[in-house]
Parts: C-alpha cells; structure tokens; sequence
C-alpha cells in the first residue's frame, strides 16, 4: 500500500528545492562562462580578486540553468525574502510529518554543500538518499523501510572531479574535523576515504565508479578525499537529481534518480546476500521493493529505460537482477515481463 503525502506537501517541497537552485545563480558573483571539456558544456562564475581572475565553477549546461543565470540580477535582490519563504516551507513540510533527517545529519549536509562538495559533482548514496525520495515521489516511508543511519556516503566520478578543474573552499579534512570525525585507518598511508565520529559510530565514506576490477582507493580531486572504488556505481550516479533536506531554511544536494537507485538495489542485494553483509541485503530489497512500487504506478517509462539499461550491461547484471527477483514475488510481479 502506498501512502502519499498531500497535495500541499509535495508542492511545498518542489518549492523548496526551485528556491534553493535559484540560489545557485544568485550566488554567481561575475561573469558567466561558458566552458566546453570532452563534448560537455560546463558554466563557471569568472571574477577579479585583485589582479587574480578566479574561476568557480556553477554546473552543467542545462536550459535550467541558463534561464536561471538570465535572472541573476532579480535572484540577488530578492535573496532575503526567498530565504524567509524557505524556512516558512521546511516549517509546513514538517508539520506534515516529513521525515527529513536529524540536526546532526542536517548539519554536516549544510557544511558539506557550503564547502560546493554537492556543486562539484558529489551525490549522496544509501539510505541518506533512499529517505530524500520522499519528497521527490511524494509518498510517506513507513518505519520499517526507513531505519534510520547516521552515515552518509557521498559519491562521485574521478575522471569528472578532474575535469571540473576546481576545488572545495574548505578542506573537508578541517569540516570533518569541526564535526568529531578521525579518519579511520586504510591501507594506503595518507589516502582517507572513511572518516568515523568519535562520539559516535556515525561513518562518513566516499566512494567512486569502478571501470574494471575493483581499484581500492582512488583521487577526487575537486573534492581533496580519496575514494573507494565498487562495482556498478558509474550506473547508479548516470543523470543525477538535485533534492532539498529539509534542514533549516533548506540545503541542496544531489542524489541518483530514483529508478536507477532501485535497479541499483536490486543489483546489489544479491551481491551481498552471503556473508557479513547479508543484513545490508536484505535492506537493499526492501528499498528497492518499495521505490519499484511507487514507480511502477508513477513513472513505469522511467523504470522501464533504468531496467533496460542495466540488462544491456552484460550477463553479470542479468543474473543478479534475476537472482533478487527470485527472492522477492513483488519485484517479480513489478518486473518479471520487463524481464522477457
């Protein structure tokens, strides 16, 4: 049964996440330029600091965007009043039960999008992004689907954090630190990817796309951690979305579709079905059992390209995908033609 939050919330949040986007132009304190890099087109603010020119980069090229960077000026005046109307917003979209996240979660998001870490090219996964889909599909989680984590994963390509050729404005090193967090011991001296709190077991990971074998530790430069690198993520962060926490007056942060977030899921709970990691499994198919629910009603096209795309990868993921399937009558009943 899907339980759906009311009209008023959902449109609450899609406002909420217009005026967040709309403070990425505001923010925009030069000139607008227009940068092409191996067939993409990327935006940068160019201004003078003395006689520096700077280059901070504002996103990809999109119709969005550029109509939004049209409106720069009429975006900065009226930054206050957009600033009022979204905490006015957070304040509704709690009194209707939005789930949204803990102030310690919020606020390490907060630190981390004022660093640019989501601008540079950062997604959050796992369930951190599995509970943001709330208010992008509209619909209310039930206890049971949401158990709650404190950990946050951020994702994020390695060739694109190269080629973005800028850098957060505070070393995540120092934020994580401002928050009680040590890195944790790796491997490789001197390349941190997992950081843990001390005073509490709250771990915040960053991880990449693998191409081949699974390659241990890769460089995020734009972002100045290194990365762990696993199997099937360049998939999950193909197209990413931008999402609000509802978290003061609201932070933007970006997070995987939800299609291919629950193809994702399916994928890797049968990747971790034996072994230590049999419990993530089962969580793995839960969500993915709900977000194909929901789509399936919603967004069938959408769900149908993500499950089509996943299939065209190889043998591998046909069999894992047919594997979750087995296990679980509902995607079975949601997919199975799909399948065919």
């Amino acid at each position: 049964m899907i339980t759906r939050h009311s009209p008023l919330a959902h449109s609450a949040y899609h406002d909420l996440l217009s005026s967040l986007r709309d403070e990425v132009a505001a923010e925009i304190r030069g000139t607008p330029t227009r940068i092409d890099r191996n067939g993409r087109v990327y935006w940068y603010d160019t201004y003078r600091v003395g006689s520096d020119v700077k280059k901070t980069y504002i996103g990809e090229d999109s119709e969005e965007l550029r109509r939004r960077m049209q409106r720069i000026e009429a975006l900065r005046d009226d930054r206050d009043n957009r600033r009022r109307n979204r905490a006015r917003l957070v304040r509704l979209l709690r009194a209707e039960r939005f789930l949204g996240v803990d102030a310690a979660t919020g606020s390490l998001l907060h630190a981390f999008a004022s660093a640019g870490v989501f601008r540079l090219g950062g997604t959050v996964v796992g369930t951190q992004a599995f509970r943001l889909y709330e208010g992008e599909l509209g619909v209310r989680f039930t206890l049971d689907q949401t158990a709650q984590t404190n950990d946050v994963d951020i994702a994020s390509f390695e060739q694109l954090s190269i080629a973005l050729d800028d850098s957060v404005s505070a070393p995540l090193e120092q934020v994580l630190k401002d928050f009680s967090f040590e890195p944790a011991p790796t491997l490789d001296p001197g390349k941190t990817w997992r950081w843990k709190q001390t005073r509490s077991e709250t771990l915040v990971e960053f991880l990449t796309p693998s191409f081949a074998e699974e390659e241990g530790l890769r460089p995020l430069p734009a972002l100045g951690v290194h990365a762990q690198s696993l199997h099937h993520l360049n998939y999950l962060l193909a197209e990413p979305m931008p999402a609000a926490v509802t978290y003061r007056d609201g932070v933007l942060v970006q997070i995987p579709r939800p299609e291919r977030f629950a193809i994702h899921k399916i994928i890797v709970a049968d990747r971790r079905r034996d072994g230590p990691d049999s419990l993530k499994s089962i969580k793995d198919r839960l969500q993915a059992e709900f977000l194909v629910d929901v789509l399936a009603a919603d967004r069938p096209d959408d769900l149908r390209e993500a499950l089509e795309d996943a299939l065209a990868r190889g043998k591998r993921w046909r069999d894992r995908i047919a594997a979750t399937l087995k296990r679980s009558p509902s995607l079975q009943a949601a997919l199975g033609d799909m399948m065919r």
